[in-house]
C-alpha cells in the first residue's frame, strides 16, 4: 500500500490502531503492571511492568493512548507528564538490577507541556531518560508503533534496537506545529508532513531507526493479532543474540550507534 506522508500521518493517529496495551496483551505471557513514580504519583499515560517471552522475564513499557474520550482524558492522550518518565526509569532500573530486557512501544504526539509538568521538571525527567537509557546494562528495544512526536517520544527510544511500524511515524514535533513554525501557517501541514522526512522509510534510509515492521494489508488496525505476530518475530530474534552479547560490546554498539547520528 503506498501512502503519502500525510496520509501516514491520518493513518498513525487513527483511534483503531492497535495501542501497547494491545500488543502486550499478544505478544507477553503473564503482565503484571506496576505503578508509580516514587515521587509524585502515577501517570496513567505510561504502562510498565513484568512479563514473559516464552521463559524469559521482560520489563514492558508503553505510552498509551485510549479508545475513546473517556479512555483518552485518563490516559492524557498518551502524552506523559515528568512522573510518567519517572515511573519508565523506576522500571528500567528495576529492569537492569535484575538483568531483565526491556522492550518499549512509543506512541505519543509528545510530551505534556502544561503548567503543572513544567513546574514538577517535564525537561529535566526527559533528560535523564535519555542520559540513563544509553547507560543501561541490559538489552533494550524499542518499536514506534503510531505516532512518535519529539522528545516525548524519544525518553523511550535510547534502544539497541529501534523499529518503526510501516506506516507509524517519528519526528521532532507535529506536521501541525512545523508548519505553524516555518511556514507561519499551520494548513501547510500536509506539505510539512512531507519536508520533514518522518515516514519509517525516510528514517530508515538515514539511519535513525533499525528496522521497519510491515502492516496487515490496509494497516496494522486492521489484524491486531498479525501485527502482533510479526513484532513478536523482530522481538525474538534481537533478544536471542543480544542476550548472548557481553555487556560492554552491548553498551559501546549502543553509544556508537547515537554518536554516528
Amino acid at each position: 500500500m503506498s501512502l503519502t506522508p500525510w496520509e501516514k500521518v491520518k493513518l498513525a493517529r487513527m483511534p483503531v490502531r492497535p495501542t501497547g496495551l494491545d500488543y502486550i496483551d499478544r505478544i507477553f505471557d503473564n503482565f503484571l503492571e506496576l505503578h508509580g513514580d516514587r515521587y509524585f504519583g502515577d501517570d496513567h499515560a505510561i504502562v510498565g511492568g513484568v512479563a514473559f517471552l516464552g521463559d524469559i522475564p521482560i520489563t514492558v513499557i508503553a505510552q498509551q493512548k485510549g479508545r475513546n474520550t473517556k479512555e483518552n482524558i485518563d490516559r492524557n492522550f498518551s502524552m506523559p507528564h515528568p512522573e510518567g518518565y519517572r515511573k519508565a526509569l523506576r522500571l528500567m532500573k528495576q529492569a537492569e538490577k535484575f538483568h531483565r530486557p526491556i522492550v518499549c512501544f512509543i506512541d505519543t504526539p509528545g510530551a505534556f507541556c502544561g503548567l503543572g509538568a513544567e513546574e514538577r521538571g517535564q525537561g529535566e525527567a526527559i533528560a535523564s531518560n535519555l542520559a540513563e537509557m544509553m547507560l543501561l546494562k541490559t538489552p533494550v528495544i524499542s518499536f514506534v508503533i503510531s505516532e512518535g512526536g519529539s522528545g516525548g517520544a524519544l525518553a523511550l527510544g535510547v534502544a539497541d534496537k529501534v523499529y518503526m511500524l510501516e506506516h507509524s511515524i517519528y519526528a521532532i514535533l507535529s506536521p501541525e506545529g512545523f508548519a505553524s513554525i516555518l511556514y507561519k501557517d499551520s494548513t501547510k501541514a500536509e506539505q510539512a508532513a512531507i519536508d520533514m522526512k518522518l515516514t519509517a522509510q525516510d528514517l530508515l534510509q538515514f539511519g535513525i531507526i533499525d528496522g521497519i515492521i510491515p502492516e496487515p494489508k490496509g494497516g496494522a488496525h486492521n489484524d491486531y493479532d498479525q501485527m502482533a505476530v510479526n513484532i513478536k518475530a523482530v522481538l525474538t530474534e534481537d533478544l536471542q543474540l543480544m542476550l548472548q552479547m557481553d555487556t560492554e560490546v552491548l553498551l559501546d554498539k549502543r553509544y556508537q550507534k547515537f554518536r554516528k547520528m
